[in-house]
């Protein structure tokens, strides 16, 4: 069983990836993407009424896609020259509000080339609730940077999904597990109680 988890209201900060309109239409496993909204939308609420930092995290490319990585890979990403006009737009459920920060990302991971790691630091910020989509890609490369930068960290097991339920399953058992805690929203949200 794990620990009664703890969390200091002044040090952490709650960190979504990618709740946009062209991602959560895509299928989500193990849960579904409206489930997975429902859930962050709740920590998003419990967050704000906290008066504790929100950051809500986007993807998208630069207006002629040439910022986009293309690698040799036995199982390449989608080729996406053309994209719908609201596909970065945040999804309507998570309600954004004037106090929430914007971090717009052109690649997988929230830190890289972002100003995610400075405004963290500048507010004093040392643990970060991780939640979003594609658990094994947007929230795990942020995760993988948050734990070389030193951040401790909490992963929202049911307000995370991915595109099969074995990479989410993958990712928070064998990866999560060893560079934080993994919870539900409803322990998370006891802990902020």
């Amino acid at each position: 069983m794990a620990d009664l988890l703890s969390i200091d209201k002044n040090s952490t900060a709650l960190v979504v990836i990618d709740l946009q309109k062209g991602i959560t239409a895509l299928p989500i496993e193990p849960r579904s993407a409206t489930e997975v909204i429902a859930n962050a939308s709740k920590l998003l609420k419990a967050f704000r009424q906290n008066d504790m930092p929100v950051f809500l995290v986007h993807v998208g490319p630069s207006s002629d896609f040439r910022d986009g990585l293309s690698p040799l890979s036995d199982r390449a990403m989608p080729n996406r020259r053309s994209l719908p006009p609201d596909w970065m737009e945040f999804v309507p459920e998570l309600n954004k509000a004037e106090s929430d920060f914007v971090i717009h990302k052109r690649q997988w991971g929230a830190f890289y080339g972002t100003e995610l790691d400075l405004q963290l630091r500048r507010r004093k910020l040392d643990t970060i609730v991780l939640c979003g989509i594609s658990t094994n890609i947007g929230v795990e490369s942020t995760a993988r940077f948050a734990y070389e930068y030193g951040y401790q960290q909490v992963f929202a097991e049911d307000a995370c999904g991915a595109s099969s339920g074995a990479e989410h399953e993958l990712s928070m058992k064998t990866v999560f597990s060893r560079m934080g805690r993994v919870r539900s929203t409803n322990e998370i949200l006891d802990a902020l109680a």
